[in-house]
């Protein structure tokens, strides 16, 4: 199973970014999939998960800012990012929980995608 970010970058506080991740491989069902982040120093903490049946849960700090969606069809998970803050600045991971071949239940990471916010 292997999980792909992309859509991190560059962008100014107030402005909009959108993360996407796609999850491929030997996957029979898809379970939650969501989003984490770590900035330099710190731990890795939740952004927004997104369960099967499309219940959302976010942390305080981006909750009306953020809006976390899948596409169970293409086994993706997105982040839209609406009026960031210095403060979001981290390298974003993705992760999802999966039944694979066999119905071998695994959560599994992507590979992180940086995100800056700075004027």
């Amino acid at each position: 199973v292997q999980l792909q970010a992309s859509g991190g970058g560059l962008v100014q506080p107030g402005g909009s970014l959108r993360l996407s991740c796609a999850a491929s491989g030997s996957i029979i069902r898809v379970n939650y999939m969501g989003w984490y982040r770590q900035a330099p120093g710190k731990q890795r903490e939740l952004v927004a998960t997104v369960s099967n049946g499309g219940s959302t849960n976010y942390a305080d700090s981006v909750k009306g800012r953020f809006t976390i969606s899948r596409d169970s069809a293409k086994k993706s998970v997105y982040l839209q990012m609406s009026s960031p803050k210095p403060e979001d600045t981290a390298v974003y991971y993705c992760n999802a929980d999966v039944f694979t071949s066999g119905w071998r239940q695994g959560v599994y990471w992507g590979q992180g995608t940086q995100v800056t916010v700075s004027s």
